[in-house]
This record gives structure tokens, sequence and C-alpha cells, in this order.
């Protein structure tokens, strides 16, 4: 009778095991590097063929104003913090110690986790490794043990051992196979998993599917990439409905900034040269596709504002884990906007922008200077006063004066300035060059 009660509470824990891993979704967060919103063709481009985001677009949820930071250090602490840069960024390559990130709270939850892709958060600086990050395993560009490729012959750490890959290895390759593997060996269990790619940064190289394996033009192979981006998106997706497990994985689609100012893309009519790093809008304007069969029901286009604090809160509600109580956090999760409803709209969003805090003389070539604004849908104030349209003046060449009061409303700049004070002045955590001491001469 003692055995039959033990087996048969073991079963019944076993089944309510199930039952729960099963109740949770998976999550796919995926992060493309240097990459802005014209470059896809659910945003209206015809030079980027990328028929496996645009249906995930189609079938789901396409947001038409998320802005990240301009430069891709400082979008990843944003996104993986949930939180704005003045209160915990560091410097360029740095992940913060001792700030919580979505995986460490997904795997206190009982997720299984992985990162693949380009990691750009432990220097000789500080940061942390993927373990503190929350990551189960990890396969990894830009981190100490690797090397300098990252695409042909790539330098790909994998759960801390450098890769002996084949020759004529391509990294974007092994990076997807390794999440293809992951997600097979947990089909079971409930993961997260968290993809910031490696394409379609420069080096601007062919792709395995580019048409001459020998070309030199940044253009044409920026655009093998960027489509190249969709075929691994595809190959994830084929993975999921092959395991029987796309109804059950949330999907997010983003980038970490605008496209590379060496280039320039056509959409509605317009040139667009890429404003990687720069705070106007085609710095900022990235690409978010949300896509869940069954939970998000298809073919909405949604207009409010998002900022990459705002994912964090999202990802935990979709999932409906507990919500994370983030110390300085300011995102808003979104995920009833996706499910249909009104949501908590945002009237504005902040921005913080000092990428190399430690570093005068990049500061001085690339004009990136301690910096912070708010903007609505329309207009954008800076710290300093500079006030612009943005629907008519894209890369801010004209401030609004109190010479044409007719294009300056009192509200929008008093809110806009509101939001501003509302954040601290300047970065709480920048690693600023410690002044010398001057010793006192003595008398």
């Amino acid at each position: 009778m003692k055995l039959f009660f033990y087996f048969s509470t073991l079963l019944v824990f076993f089944v309510t095991h199930q039952l729960h891993a099963a109740e949770k979704p998976n999550v796919i967060l995926i992060l493309c590097d240097d990459v802005g919103f014209e470059c896809f063709g659910s945003y209206g481009s015809r030079e980027y063929t990328t028929p496996r985001l645009d249906a995930l677009a189609a079938n789901g949820v396409r947001f038409e104003n998320c802005h990240s930071t301009p430069l891709c250090t400082p979008s990843r602490v944003n996104l993986m913090s949930g939180k704005s840069n003045v209160f915990n960024y560091f410097d360029f390559g740095v992940y913060p110690e001792g700030q919580p990130t979505f995986a460490n709270y997904f795997q206190e939850h009982g997720y299984q986790t992985a990162v693949a892709g380009k990691w750009q958060l432990l220097t000789g600086k500080g940061g942390i490794t993927p373990e503190q990050a929350g990551f189960d395993t990890h396969c990894l560009w830009n981190i100490p043990g690797g090397g300098r490729n990252r695409y042909w012959n790539p330098s790909l750490v994998q759960d801390g051992e450098l890769l002996d890959l084949p020759k004529e290895s391509y990294g974007p390759d092994i990076t997807t196979d390794f999440l293809i593997d992951f997600i097979t060996k947990n089909q079971t269990n409930p993961f997260l998993v968290y993809f910031p790619m490696i394409l379609p940064h420069n080096p601007f190289d062919v792709t395995p599917d580019s048409d001459d394996p020998q070309s030199t033009d940044s253009k044409k192979n920026f655009i093998d990439m960027v489509q190249y981006i969709d075929k691994n998106v595809g190959r994830l997706e084929d993975t999921l409905t092959s395991l029987g497990l796309r109804k059950q994985t949330l999907i997010l689609f983003t980038s970490d900034n605008g496209t590379n100012a060496q280039l320039t893309s056509e959409l509605d009519g317009q040139t667009i040269q890429g404003g990687k790093g720069y705070t106007h809008d085609y710095g900022t304007h990235v690409p978010l596709i949300v896509n869940w069969p069954g939970q998000i029901q298809g073919g909405r286009v949604i207009h409010d504002l998002i900022c990459f604090s705002d994912v964090f809160p999202t990802i935990v509600d979709a999932a409906k884990l507990p919500a994370k109580q983030i110390n300085d956090g300011d995102g808003w999760s979104f995920w009833p906007q996706c499910e249909g409803k009104q949501g908590r709209t945002r009237d504005w969003i902040y921005c913080y922008y000092f990428p190399r805090p430690s570093s005068a003389k990049y500061n001085d070539k690339y004009s990136h200077y301690e910096v912070s604004f708010a903007r609505n849908k329309r207009f954008k104030l800076y710290n300093n006063g500079d006030f612009f349209d943005t629907t008519t003046d894209v890369l801010e060449k004209e401030p609004l004066t109190a010479t044409n009061p007719a294009a300056v409303p009192d509200s929008a700049r008093t809110m806009l300035q509101e939001a501003i004070s509302s954040y601290p002045a300047a970065g709480l955590n920048a690693n600023r060059p410690k002044r010398k001491r001057t010793e006192k001469k003595k008398k």
C-alpha cells in the first residue's frame, strides 16, 4: 500500500510538473546588428527581400514607432536590464555588474536559457559573462577567448571553449545551428532564446547565398546579409514547426540601432542614409515584429511609442510570470497591445546616450557627447533645449524657435521638458576619466 501511494504521488508530481512546463510559453528574442526599419519588406522596402519576416509581421503585430539607442552596447544594456542607460550604463563593451537581466529572471522561474551571436558585454574594463547574465549555454563572438573574425572562418566561443571549426565555416550559420540544437534538446522544457545576431554589421562580406562569392560591393553584400537574416529566422521558425512548438512560442524581432552610415536605402521614393551612432530617427528607428500564433491576432500595425526599456517587462508579462520589480526600471509592458487591448500607451519616450564616457578622443571624432532627449511621435526635445519636428526635419537640421511659434506647441515642449527633468541630469554610472589630484605646493 505504501509502495502504491509512493508511485501515485510520484505520478501526480510528474504530470503536474509537465502541465506547468506546458503552460509556460517559449520566448525567442532576436536582435539584429546595425539595420534600421527601412531594410525590411514589411516596412515598405522593395530593395530587400525578407519573406519570412514579412510573414511574421503579416501574421503578427508590426510596431511603427520602436526606438533603440543609436549604438550597440547602449542598446544591449538597455534591452537586457529594462532601464535607461542614465541609471546603469558604464562604458562601451561592458554590461554593468550587479544589474539583473531578463535571462536571470526567466532562469529563476524554471526556464532553460541560451544566447548565441554577438556578446560585446565583457572587456578589460569590466562586464559580465553569459553565465552571470543568466544563460545556461552560449555560442558567441566578441567575447574574451575568441578572435576577430565573425563571418567566414569565425572565432566563436561555445560554453567557454574556442570552437575548432571546419575551414570556410560561416559564423551566422554556426550560431543558428547552435540554437536549433538547443531548441531540439529542450523541446519538452520552457526555454528562452536570446539571439543577438552577428549580421549585418560591417565588414560587408558575401554570404553563402551571394551570387558572386568575390563581390566587394558593400551595398550588394549588405542586401545579401539582410536577406540571410531572413533565412536564418526562417530556419528557427521551421524548427519550431517541425517539433510542434510553434503555437507555444513567442517571437520578437528587432535591431540594436539604425543602419551603418556608409549605406543608403530606397524607401517610398526617398533615399535614406543609415544613421547608426546618431540620435536622429535614422539612428534609432528600428523594426519591431511580434508573432505568436493563436495568441496574437495578425495583420495589425501599432503606432504606439516603444523603447527598449519596455521589452523586459513585456516578455515577462507575455509569459505570465510574476511582474519583475526592476530598480529604476522605466519600461512598460506593451503585451496588452499585442493582445489587441489598449494597454498603457506612452506620451513620450526618453533616451540617454553617452557610449564611450572614458574616451574623449572617440567622442571628439564622432561627436558622441553626453546627451539626453525625450520625444513623442512628432517632436523631440534635447536636454540642451534644441527642439525638432521629426516629421518635417528627420535629420534635425533646423531647431524650432520662437520665430516660428505656430510650429512650436508649448504643450509638447513642456511635456517633454518635464520628461527629461524626471530623470537624473547625468549618467549615474558613467565611466568618466578620474581627475588627477594635484598636490599643494609647500610654502
